[in-house]
């Protein structure tokens, strides 16, 4: 645990708002490095081989961030002018500053609920081939876990389910598995048995495993083969990042048993939360480390609460005009989780008393 100073705010912000511990800043500093564009940087290569054969998959490319990792698998599973299919308010659609249209030309149609659709929405939604009006399906992406819905892992037999009907239709799967540690925590299964029904999956270390940044993508060679070349093209081949990797490796090592702590702090944020009538929180939703409640009409919005626990050195990030995100990382502590909790609950009571 590296929860910083007394005195410095609690910020569930993000979980990417870590910082290095002093075990990975140690490692990173003894670190090999290489030039990695020559693919000479031992660090990086070490990591590329541990990660491909984590996720059961062939080969991987680190990138310096999970928006790129996703930027990339769109270029090479996509040609402009594609359609993708993927679930309602994914990180493709909200946060990627409009990257999938400005980079891989393609469109992205939102299905299912809560982050989840079935293999039969899918198959409701995939454009029909040979008529000319509509914009070829050529893939299909799932987010595990959700970002903006709080953190939900996506039920593994329906991807499999999608995958299956993706490979029967000729369209290819992607995982943006930014959070895919969350869910092999939560569900017990491994990261490979989540990862093995996609052609492309995107890992993250600078989230819940507290690395200070770096993504990977994985796959067959020769898709990693073209993600190399894209990388290059978007200004992601960087050069002695040999440091990142190490950071990465230490996390993979050293920080994925204890994310269920982070389960465990969230869920004990959700439920103190929830005492308060004017929250508006289905417990069901809080299945690993994010938590998402809404503001009833007696309570502040979104914007005030946020500047007033702010003031009360609590971080939160608002998501919409009455509703607020929560997540738990590396940096706090259960006891700060509580005292989170409380500071929340006060400002949203007192304003509305």
């Amino acid at each position: 645990m590296s929860a910083g100073a007394p005195d410095a705010p609690i910020d569930l912000r993000s979980d990417t708002v870590t910082r290095p511990t002093a075990a990975m800043r140690a490692v990173m500093a003894a670190a090999p490095v290489g030039d990695d564009q020559y693919g000479e940087d031992p660090s990086v290569n070490a990591l590329q081989e541990r990660v491909a054969a984590v996720l059961g998959h062939e080969a991987a490319l680190w990138l310096p961030s999970g928006t790129m990792a996703n930027q990339v698998a769109l270029r090479v599973l996509t040609r402009p002018g594609d359609d993708v299919i993927v679930s309602r308010e994914s990180h493709a659609v909200w946060h990627e500053a409009g990257g999938s249209a400005a980079n891989a030309g393609v469109q992205l149609t939102e299905i299912g609920a809560r982050g989840v659709f079935s293999a039969e929405q899918f198959i409701a939604a995939v454009k029909p081939k040979g008529l000319g009006i509509f914009p070829p399906t050529t893939l299909v992406e799932i987010e595990n876990t959700h970002n903006r819905l709080g953190g939900g892992v996506f039920p593994q037999a329906e991807a499999e389910r999608i995958c299956a009907a993706a490979r029967a239709r000729g369209i290819a799967s992607f995982l943006d598995g930014a959070r895919l540690w969350n869910a092999a925590a939560a569900t017990g299964r491994s990261p490979a048995a989540l990862a093995q029904p996609f052609d492309l999956v995107a890992v993250s270390l600078s989230k819940g495993l507290g690395a200070p940044g770096g993504s990977l993508l994985a796959g067959r060679r020769e898709l990693i083969d073209a993600a190399l070349r894209h990388r290059r093209m978007l200004g992601g081949a960087m050069r002695q990042v040999g440091i990142f990797a190490a950071a990465g490796l230490h996390a993979l090592e050293h920080h994925q048993a204890r994310l269920v702590d982070d389960h465990a702090n969230a869920r004990l944020l959700a439920e103190r939360l929830a005492r308060s009538p004017r929250v508006v929180l289905d417990l069901a939703t809080v299945q690993t480390n994010i938590v998402v409640f809404g503001l009833a009409d007696a309570a502040p919005d979104a914007a005030q609460l946020v500047a007033r626990a702010r003031a009360r050195g609590v971080l939160v990030n608002p998501l919409a005009l009455r509703t607020v995100r929560a997540l738990t990382h590396l940096d706090v502590s259960r006891d700060q989780c509580i005292r989170a909790a409380d500071v929340l609950t006060d400002c949203i009571e007192a304003a509305a008393g």
